[in-house]
């Protein structure tokens, strides 16, 4: 909620409590991947006739699936895309930016094509070492007749190996400001009555504004140019040793939660 506007002695009050009840906040903490709660909505995947179609992604993708990098636009991360058919359970993609590759991953569907796992190399909002891991996902829904096994509805059920840039964010409380660190160079320092602030290190996210909620408890929203992404409430835990995050991502419409441990 915005500062109260009060007279002095309430001021005079009111915002050390303010700065005391983040305090809590203040820290390194370590994302868990073991417990983590990931989006229930699938991702749509059509590959068929040498075409590669990313349903779910916003705007959505429709390239060639024929190894060549083919521009995409309106994705603040990568401006080109190549899908190469390893074989008929088998995919590999590589994204760039302006000719620099900024992503590359190989998924495999099972046998009896009811899973997938995949693994991935991701620097497209990073400023050092890119994030690392790997996965695996379920088949919720079939794909069109005659199309690769990549092809269908998918709803990731976990997430492995993750590196720890990927994984890591240090917080600090300074009177009423809040500021974010990460390892992969995102930043941020905002005051705690829901002020836009600009959000640094991060091509697909311009501003930021954090508001107290409760005692441990702040609210962060993150906007592209002016219109919301996401939506994210972070409440630290009585004994002050974790951070549960619940997480509204506005762009593709779906919902997930997240625990870290203080370092």
């Amino acid at each position: 909620m915005k500062k109260l506007l009060l007279a002095g002695l309430l001021m005079a009050v009111l915002a050390p409590c303010v700065a005391l009840a983040q305090d809590a906040f203040n820290g390194t903490w370590k994302f868990e991947l073991d417990n983590a709660q990931f989006p229930k909505k699938p991702d749509v995947i059509v590959l068929k006739d040498g075409m590669y179609q990313c349903k779910t992604c916003v705007p959505v993708i429709d390239v060639k699936a024929d190894g060549t990098d083919q521009a995409v636009t309106g994705h603040p991360y990568f401006n080109s895309m190549s899908i190469k058919v390893v074989d008929d359970r088998t995919i590999e993609e590589t994204d760039k930016k302006d000719g620099k590759t900024v992503g590359t991953s190989k998924t495999t569907v099972s046998a009896d094509g009811k899973t997938e796992t995949f693994e991935f190399s991701d620097s497209s909002n990073t400023n050092g070492a890119p994030v690392t891991g790997s996965g695996e996902a379920m088949r919720v829904a079939p794909g069109p007749a005659g199309g690769h096994a990549i092809s269908g509805s998918w709803r990731m059920s976990k997430m492995s190996n993750l590196s720890d840039n990927g994984l890591l964010v240090t917080y600090k409380v300074d009177g009423d400001m809040l500021s974010m660190s990460s390892p992969t160079g995102q930043s941020y320092m905002a005051k705690l009555d829901g002020t836009e602030a600009p959000y640094k290190g991060d091509p697909g996210t311009t501003s930021v504004s954090v508001k107290k909620i409760s005692k441990n408890a702040i609210e962060e929203t993150d906007k592209r140019d002016g219109k919301v992404i996401s939506v994210a409430r972070l409440t630290v835990a009585a004994d002050g040793k974790s951070i549960s995050v619940a997480l509204n991502d506005k762009l593709h419409g779906t919902s997930s939660q997240f625990t870290a441990q203080k370092q």
